[in-house]
């Protein structure tokens, strides 16, 4: 029996419904998984779903987006909140894979949702230690902090915070089948803080962490300069990189791939992915987006999925 995966077709108005339908089109996901898609029925028809393709759960607005402009709308946010909810309930029940096609922050702010986006509400159902993480191939990064201001880094990036970080990315690399993960922590400041010069944090939080994990069996380095890092990792001197806030992991990770990148949300209850991209308004309807992420993030999901009676 082929496991199942939950896949939430994200904003109505975005790119999420086309990116959908042309994953689930692809022979191998069709060979990979038995998908469940959970969101707006318009969108996703007009997209080209059929029920040759996979289940459909279908998630009405009170408003009708048949016409609706593509961009933030309060409609479109309550849709794919709607749908990433029962997502979620549906994953914890059966502990199959979540799958989530991209939603927009604006329209949940517009639809009044009290969470800023899927990492925020997964962790609140599903596991507080949510880490955001990617995978492209050999290449690992996860993050300590994500959509947080620059300014604000140096009150955030607390020992604690980041000791959790590592722990939860070397679980969670531990199931990917590395059996004692080589991790490198990248320095916050410019090289490395230079001794104080150029910041204090490396000293007094990022060295004591690391030598706390050394001491309690975990094979991690650094702090090092975020540049060299992530050539050394390219080239295959660690499993995976944890990196310090957003711009320190995507900016490498999108240079240094070669192969379709997944997020993932290593620590919660059940395996959640999703493509690396968002739900750029400004193409959507056009048909010209780009699948291979969304395809990936499937097939990433499906492999570690289970085969539950649905």
């Amino acid at each position: 029996m082929k496991p199942v995966v939950f896949i939430t077709a994200g904003d109505p108005l975005g790119i999420g419904p086309e990116v959908t339908v042309k994953a689930l089109q692809s022979p191998l996901v069709q060979h990979a998984c038995s998908p469940i898609v959970i969101g707006e029925p318009c969108s996703l028809f007009r997209a080209g779903f059929s029920d040759k393709l996979a289940r459909l759960i279908c998630m009405d607005t009170c408003e009708c987006l048949q016409d609706a402009p593509h961009g933030p709308t309060e409609a479109g946010g309550l849709a794919s909140f709607k749908a990433v909810e029962l997502g979620c309930k549906l994953a914890l029940r059966t502990s199959c894979s979540l799958v989530t096609a991209p939603i927009s922050k604006q329209s949940w702010a517009l639809a009044h949702i009290p969470y800023v986006g899927h990492t925020e509400l997964l962790r609140e159902r599903a596991g507080k230690d949510g880490l955001m993480m990617f995978v492209s191939g050999p290449i690992r990064c996860a993050l300590v902090s994500e959509h947080f201001a620059i300014a604000d880094l140096p009150h955030i990036l607390t020992r604690t915070r980041v000791a959790n970080a590592a722990r939860c990315f070397v679980q969670a690399l531990q199931r990917l089948g590395i059996a004692r993960p080589h991790i490198a922590l990248c320095a916050l400041n410019p090289h490395a803080g230079d001794n104080g010069k150029f910041g204090s944090e490396e000293h007094c939080i990022l060295e004591p962490v690391i030598r706390t994990l050394c001491r309690k069996g975990i094979c991690a380095e650094g702090p090092f300069p975020a540049d060299s890092l992530w050539a050394a990792h390219v080239h295959g001197h660690y499993d995976g990189l944890l990196c310090m806030y957003h711009d320190q992991a995507l900016l490498g990770l999108k240079l240094a791939a070669r192969e379709p990148i997944v997020h993932v949300t290593a620590g919660l209850k059940f395996l959640r992915t999703s493509p690396t991209h968002g739900t750029a308004f400004d193409i959507a309807g056009k048909h010209k987006a780009d699948a291979q992420s969304m395809t990936a993030a499937i097939l990433f999901a499906a492999a570690r999925s289970k085969s539950p009676e649905i």
